[in-house]
């Protein structure tokens, strides 16, 4: 990459992309928002691997029900923003899981279908983490961060803003 010199190639220092041009009339693409690459080529190449381990998580998720798919996806995004501008965008921009990301990214938007999907998924897991285990502390202690986790959940917007 152009910021790379023997003097700060690991120095794990980061530079800002620019965000790339309005989106075109032939695509429906929305603009990415400015990156912040990691300058060392080691580092990028750990954000990228984490990126591609959470794609595939995500596409598990896709498959696998009660696995979550937008939180690695969203995890994917952040680490190729900080080690890929050509696979941020593909992400960003993809055709099934652009708009979800897109829509996290700009508005903090969680749609109602996944929160009822996930708080459902979070209350069955308690019920099997009860009913398979007699560890108090661990129920309680899980059940709490499930209902705060739950509670946060629900508190996200569902649309954008009406502007």
């Amino acid at each position: 990459m152009s910021g790379d010199t023997p003097d700060n190639r690991d120095s794990g220092e980061e530079t800002t992309a620019p965000a790339p041009a309005a989106a075109t009339e032939e695509s429906n693409l929305s603009e990415a928002p400015a990156l912040r690459l990691a300058r060392g080529r080691s580092a990028r190449i750990a954000y990228a691997a984490l990126g591609v381990f959470c794609v595939g998580l995500g596409i598990v998720g896709v498959i696998v029900p009660g696995m979550p798919t937008t939180v690695f996806l969203i995890i994917a995004l952040w680490a190729f923003s900080r080690s890929s501008e050509r696979l941020h965008h593909w992400l960003y921009d993809h055709p099934r899981f652009g708009k979800a990301l897109r829509n996290w990214q700009q508005h903090r938007i969680i749609p109602r279908r996944a929160k009822i999907a996930a708080t459902a998924t979070m209350a069955l897991s308690l019920v099997i983490l009860w009913l398979t285990t007699r560890n108090g502390w661990l129920e309680l202690g899980v059940g709490v961060i499930l209902v705060a986790v739950a509670l946060w959940l629900v508190t996200r917007a569902e649309r954008p803003p009406v502007s």
